[in-house]
């Protein structure tokens, strides 16, 4: 490399070395022997981590502190300056096991001991962490977030998601972000592996003047959503992040109308960045000093007026759409399955399914009274004559759509025993109707003696015609036993088809003999 590339690229920004503080290249000795400490301290943290783990089953996470950042704990712990060469590990534990802190640092402690490792204990709970972040300290979590994980119920993989996520939100928009706050199942304390991490973004549009709020937001919105996955795969966690983006006015407009929405999220969020904005909120809100004005008082109370009308507007508009159709579809089905056209819901299908069922004695009068009573109320509700339902008369709706979907699966089975048969004794009459005038005999064993005899054995029909004669006939006598179902019942009207045919032709040649012959 020339003395000229050499002088540019030491003043390429961000690449200068100070050659005071540079270290001096390790020789392959030096290098062999600290692989060798590594993998013997990387072996004796699995097993720490295993004991811990076994013995405190409660645990949610265990990490290793960033070396870089730990002069940030030993500052804020008041731990021994002699600890900076240390590791340091981060134990996180429930709320409720804060009381049993010094038993379970005294057993882990003692552990280490036996492992005759430089390792230095730290015992957090989530609520530590939280306070970390309430008191602006975004160091102190981003080491935290970003500690090497031994082991993690969810808590860390979803503070790391955030934390680099927000890194590269503020690094792309510092000048518009004001605060990044975590708020859902993470700051509750109940975070999984699988859990979504809600965070909610403010974006200060106070300071735009070259482009509407509104476009600023959706420019900004579209960004931050892209930076999901990439943080996502950053942090090597399933934890997906639901990002809320919020103008700051727009904000301050909602907590100046109470929206609840706002005032639990400033009541529960916690910050990983706030540029003073945040915290003054959450501050005026534990004060009372955050209220809502009088307008916004009377707008919720309304809401309480309207409850019941509305909710009687949904039954009747959501549940009782469904009970018209749920009532009337199959009716309809019904009406196919016995061999009339589809008729109109609203208008014809009451006076039919009298007409197919009732008449017929297939069903009860109170299945009718039903149908009816179900489609006169929907044309009420219509023609507005109706405007508000019960929920004392949808459970009887309800009630009464179950026993009536329930007979008409008994109908069904009524229909399809009528139509089938309808169909043996159509299929049976056809045949020996057109056997009886080839053959000249008119009872059933005669004819299918005489048929085998003069027009099978001589060749005039082929066996199978024979064959599904008997085929005809034996399922004439099964069905009559109870014993055919839908599907032989279908093979045999499909069959009949083929010979039936036969016999036809074989007519219409005879008469065409005839008519030649005189």
């Amino acid at each position: 490399m020339k003395a000229d590339d050499k002088k540019q690229e030491s003043e390429i920004p961000g690449m200068e070395i100070d050659n005071k503080y540079a270290p001096k290249k390790p020789g392959v000795e030096e290098m062999g022997k600290t692989q060798k400490e590594m993998e013997k301290t990387k072996k004796e943290l699995e097993k720490l981590k295993s004991f811990i783990i076994k013995k405190f089953p409660y645990v949610q996470a265990v990490s290793v502190l960033p070396p870089q950042a730990i002069h940030l704990f030993i500052e804020e712990e008041e731990v021994p300056k002699e600890t900076e060469k240390h590791i340091h590990l981060n134990l996180i534990i429930p709320e409720e096991k804060i009381k049993e802190a010094g038993k379970i640092k005294k057993e882990i402690v003692g552990e280490i001991e036996k492992l005759k490792q430089k390792i230095w204990l730290h015992i957090r709970t989530p609520a530590d962490i939280w306070e970390i972040c309430l008191d602006s300290k975004f160091e102190l979590i981003s080491a935290i977030a970003m500690s090497f994980p031994l082991y993690d119920k969810g808590i860390l993989g979803a503070l790391r998601v955030a934390e680099i996520h927000k890194s590269l939100v503020v690094q792309k928009f510092d000048r518009y972000v004001v605060s990044y706050v975590l708020g859902g199942s993470l700051v509750r304390g109940d975070t999984t592996k699988d859990s979504d991490v809600d965070v909610f973004v403010i974006i200060n549009d106070t300071d735009v003047k070259r482009m509407p709020r509104l476009e600023l937001k959706e420019r900004l919105r579209g960004m931050i959503y892209q930076y999901v996955a990439e943080a996502s795969a950053l942090a090597g966690v399933k934890n997906k992040l639901e990002p809320q983006i919020y103008l700051l006015t727009d904000f301050w407009d909602s907590v100046r109308d109470a929206h609840p929405v706002m005032f639990t999220f400033i009541r529960d969020g916690v910050p990983i960045y706030d540029r003073g904005t945040f915290m003054p909120w959450k501050a005026l809100l534990k004060m009372g000093k955050l209220k809502p004005s009088p307008e916004a008082i009377d707008l919720f109370m309304s809401m309480g007026d309207k409850v019941v009308p509305s909710s009687k507007r949904t039954l009747l508009s959501d549940i009782f759409v469904n009970i018209f159709w749920g009532v009337t579809t199959p009716a309809q089905a019904m009406l196919m399955l016995n061999g009339c056209p589809p008729p109109n819901a609203k208008k014809e299908l009451v006076r039919d399914f009298k007409k197919e069922f009732y008449d017929t004695k297939m069903i009860e009068k109170k299945y009718i009274d039903f149908l009816e009573k179900v489609v006169n109320t929907w044309r009420d509700y219509e023609h507005e004559k109706i405007k508000e339902i019960s929920g004392a008369e949808i459970d009887k709706f309800l009630k009464q759509a179950e026993e009536f979907t329930k007979r008409l699966k008994e109908l069904r089975t009524q229909i399809e025993k009528k139509t089938n048969e309808e169909t043996i004794e159509r299929i049976y009459k056809d045949t020996f109707e057109l056997l009886k005038g080839i053959t000249g005999k008119k009872i059933q064993a005669e004819v299918i003696d005489t048929f085998e005899k003069t027009f099978v054995k001589r060749g005039q029909f082929s066996p199978q015609s024979l064959r599904i004669l008997h085929d005809i006939v034996s399922a004439r006598t099964q069905f009559k036993k109870g014993k055919l179902d839908a599907h032989k019942v279908d093979n045999a009207r499909k069959n009949a088809e083929i010979l039936i045919n036969d016999l036809v032709e074989y007519n219409q040649r005879c008469e065409l003999a005839n008519n030649k012959k005189k």
